[in-house]
């Protein structure tokens, strides 16, 4: 018994096309998550550190509109995770128009997300914030709001077209439930991003009365 148990063992990470017991998509996809996460990881940190070290920094954000849509947005991805993770269940039970209903209702939220973000940029752009300036004193706090938030709603648009793909991909039979499953991941990463920076650049940022 133990001589078996040994020889399962070693074939487990014997080589081969799936030497870690995972298949190379999913592990490239992991690997992935990882790299983004340092890169995120060092921007909120970024973010933190120029927050704390300028004692007069902006509080601009008043509860209506923008906390309120903030919260919208936050509700968006939320609800975009639970389609996705219905998603992922159906492709594991072979049901592709459930699978492809699911990604379009994940897809829905992803792009009702985008759009009012740009409408949040198109507001704080009317107001004067830019890159380098703003009616609020700290030049960094432009900087650090449209790198932060466009970097990750950049991941956001990449995410409904790579879904788009995934769902034209399954409706014609193309794709395993392996790829479906990670695009999920892909998904559930970004979501968790912002469950992030919603506290720390909005929540954080409240005008006091």
């Amino acid at each position: 018994m133990a001589e078996k148990v040994e020889r399962l063992r070693f074939a487990e990470w014997g080589g081969g096309v799936s030497p870690f017991a995972v298949g190379s998509k999913k592990l490239g996809m992991w690997l992935f998550i990882v790299s983004d996460s340092l890169t995120f990881s060092g921007l909120l940190v970024g973010y933190s550190y120029v927050r704390i070290a300028n004692e007069r920094w902006p509080m601009p954000f008043e509860f209506w509109p923008t906390i309120v849509m903030a919260t919208v947005m936050t509700f968006c991805l939320l609800s975009s995770s639970l389609t996705m993770a219905l998603a992922v269940r159906a492709s594991s039970l072979g049901d592709r128009a459930r699978v492809v209903r699911f990604i379009a209702l994940t897809m829905l939220g992803g792009i009702l997300f985008v759009l009012l973000h740009a409408k949040e940029w198109a507001g704080l752009i009317a107001e004067g914030v830019r890159l380098w300036e703003n009616p609020w004193g700290v030049p960094l706090f432009g900087a650090s709001f449209f790198t932060l938030t466009g970097l990750h709603m950049l991941h956001v648009i990449s995410g409904v077209i790579y879904l788009g793909v995934i769902a034209l991909g399954v409706s014609r039979g193309r794709f395993t439930h392996e790829d479906v499953e990670i695009s999920g991941l892909y998904w559930h990463f970004v979501d968790l991003v912002w469950m992030f920076i919603f506290p720390l650049v909005y929540l954080l940022s409240v005008k006091m009365p």
